[in-house]
């Protein structure tokens, strides 16, 4: 049986990932350097990624549990459920690792490194809210290695339902996960901050927002392995 408290928790893990807060600020900071006076442009460029990235997401999603569906049926099912448990204690340890050692890229944690420097240069290139929707579907691809986790544990564990049911499921989750590149979008649109503010405030934060993700799946995965979460 599929639990809220498990699926909402994850597609809360995912929420606070620092990747996609990175991507957002740099496709708003190029929109402002564009123009400056109309916020209009930073308020549909941000929704425009953030529904770009919705979009994909939410076929990543599909085909995950089509993917999981055949392992999560019969008596291998429990079996199954321990082992993303176990995978989950993993992506805790590694992000609570992160806030007392913190390396930039760190393994399973963060977009390695060695992909920045392309993904900043695509992201550069957006000048207007229909360039931001093509590069949101063109990042995310490049944000799997540091947000798939969780989604994989949500996936495996949704695969159990029939594919109505997988759909609403995840909707939840995917509406949860963009919700804070909603509001950066807003606040700026809106003049509560600047995209440099929610930048340094993300750089400064970084290694707390790991802490708290890192719990959070370290608890998760306790309960699944033990069996409280099934």
């Amino acid at each position: 049986m599929v639990n809220l408290v498990e699926i909402v928790s994850l597609a809360l893990v995912d929420a606070i990932n620092p990747c996609a807060l990175a991507v957002m600020t740099i496709v708003l900071m190029n929109l402002l350097l564009e123009d400056k006076v109309k916020k209009t442009k930073v308020l549909k460029g941000g929704l425009a990624f953030t529904f770009a990235v919705f979009i994909l997401y939410l076929i990543y999603g599909m085909l995950l549990t089509f993917i999981f569906k055949p392992a999560t049926g019969g008596e291998f099912a429990a079996i199954v459920f321990k082992v993303f448990g176990g995978f989950a204690i993993l992506l805790g340890v590694f992000n609570v690792k992160d806030f007392f050692y913190y390396r930039p890229g760190g393994f399973a944690t963060e977009m390695p490194l060695f992909m920045r420097p392309k993904m900043k240069a695509w992201v550069k290139k957006i000048r207007t809210p229909k360039g931001a929707f093509v590069i949101g579907l063109v990042v995310t691809l490049f944000l799997l290695p540091c947000t798939i986790g969780p989604y994989v544990i949500a996936s495996a564990r949704l695969s159990i339902l029939s594919t109505s049911t997988v759909v609403w499921w995840l909707l939840v989750y995917n509406l949860i996960f963009i919700i804070p590149m909603i509001g950066v979008t807003l606040a700026i649109f809106l003049g509560v901050t600047t995209v440099e503010k929610v930048g340094g405030w993300k750089e400064k934060n970084i290694k707390y927002l790991h802490l708290v993700e890192g719990t959070i799946l370290t608890v998760l995965g306790i309960l699944m392995v033990t069996g409280i979460l099934a």
